[in-house]
């Protein structure tokens, strides 16, 4: 499973690899990337705001990171934060400062693109009062990630590079407010002035403008001296603005193609896209969710799979895996393989049920039916529980009989295999069949 080295003018490339979620979020990234960045020398996070938590258990010791990519708890990895995301500077202070806390955080381990744009108070201010309107409301973390990106669409966005110059932002901020000026007022808020945003980031910019520049370039430059780049996603495929659940969905591109666009890179410098699929299902926020269970199984996953959100706390809801959401995620990012996570979760359960197809009112189907998932009805098919721990497996041999058809069963379902499946939240409590750099 070796990595192939291409050539573009007469320069050898190591091709990347892109990690995405392959369902709704929340799927495990953060384990699974700090895994894989074992062997990665840049870890990029190429899209997404501080809405997307991943965590991390090392040792008896958790940790959380929001933007900054879970790459950062290896010695020696450079981490970047490339032009798709958009950036809370202040959250991204605090964050540096808990690692740097905890002594991960290394000098000029990070680099952030001064072509992602700025979340300022303004961003938040609006997303929360668009939350609070009765019947409006899509279930965001209210952290302005949706505002910020509609300002970059709008062409009337703040990028990090106008830290470098406060005058120039100041004038970037007052055309902005300005523009929103309105919606606030609709809204019941009050416009904050433009002295009062400055305020937030004057004091941060000189932390900040040292670690901006063209990720782009940087990123290129490692893949012609042939260095190991991991691309690190955020939420998941049924969260993309352009192929999930529209409207209850993200603001950016969370499939595997987004790592092309958000971080300045061809396609054809992706050599590997890895999709991690929980061993059941969760979502949170508003939406349709065909395979929640409302009761006592999906209160049983949720507490023992810890699913309450890592940014908000708020509990996520949980149901069944979705084999029809997975298929549909496997064509969508072109999966090459998968990592199953939190297959342990499942353990102890007198029943496992899995969703095969969906009953919808134009018939049944075998595929996700993203038009109409609100009115469809899944099918399901009963499969063998298992009721050994998990946690000590090293080999798929060590699993039960039942776990093992399990997997199968999500491997046929994505086309492809698991190189890695979890059995615990520790780094240990994996089986790696295959490692992605080697």
């Amino acid at each position: 499973m070796g990595t192939r080295v291409g050539i573009h003018d007469g320069v050898k490339l190591m091709p990347g690899v892109v990690v995405v979620g392959a369902q709704w979020g929340d799927e495990g990234k953060g384990k699974i990337v700090d895994i894989l960045t074992e062997h990665a020398q840049v870890v990029v996070r190429y899209a997404g705001g501080p809405n997307a938590g991943h965590t991390l258990v090392v040792g008896n010791e958790k940790v959380i990171v929001r933007l900054v990519p879970s790459g950062i708890l290896r010695k020696g990895t450079a981490c970047v934060l490339a032009q798709g995301m958009v950036i809370d500077v202040q959250r991204l202070c605090d964050e540096i400062d808990e690692l740097k806390r905890r002594g991960y955080e290394e000098a000029g381990a990070l680099h952030i693109s001064d072509r992602a744009h700025a979340i300022l108070s303004y961003h938040r201010l609006i997303d929360g009062l668009r939350e609070a309107v009765a019947g409006s409301a899509l279930g965001t973390t209210k952290r302005g990630i949706g505002p910020c990106y509609e300002d970059k669409a709008a062409r009337r966005g703040v990028p990090m590079g106008a830290m470098r110059d406060l005058g120039a932002m100041r004038e970037l901020v007052s055309r902005a407010i300005e523009a929103w000026k309105p919606v606030i007022a609709a809204l019941g808020g009050t416009t904050p002035s433009v002295a009062e945003v400055m305020a937030e980031v004057e004091s941060l910019a000189p932390r900040i403008v040292p670690r901006l520049c063209d990720t782009s370039a940087l990123v290129d430059e490692a893949l012609r001296k042939q260095k190991t780049v991991l691309f690190e996603g955020a939420q998941g495929t049924l969260l993309d603005v352009d192929h999930g659940t529209y409207p209850f969905v993200t603001s950016s591109s969370a499939i595997a193609g987004g790592a092309c666009t958000g971080v300045g890179v061809g396609p054809t410098r992706i050599k590997r896209v890895i999709g991690l699929v929980k061993a059941y299902c969760t979502r949170v926020g508003g939406g349709p969710f065909p395979t929640e269970q409302t009761n006592e199984v999906g209160e049983r996953l949720r507490k023992v799979g810890d699913e309450f959100g890592s940014v908000t706390g708020r509990p996520r809801r949980t149901g069944w895996l979705d084999l029809p959401a997975l298929r549909y995620a496997a064509r969508i990012n072109g999966l090459d393989s998968i990592a199953v996570t939190k297959l342990d979760v499942l353990t102890g359960l007198s029943a496992l049920r899995v969703c095969v197809a969906y009953e919808t009112p134009r018939g049944e189907t075998k595929e996700l039916p993203t038009w109409d998932l609100a009115d469809a009805k899944p099918i399901y098919r009963d499969v063998e529980p298992w009721a050994e721990e998990l946690s000590g497996a090293k080999t798929m041999s060590d699993l039960p009989k039942a776990a093992q058809t399990y997997v199968a069963m999500i491997e046929e379902a994505a086309g492809c295999d698991a190189m890695i499946v979890s059995v615990g939240s520790r780094r240990d409590a994996t089986i790696i069949r295959s490692r992605v750099f080697e």
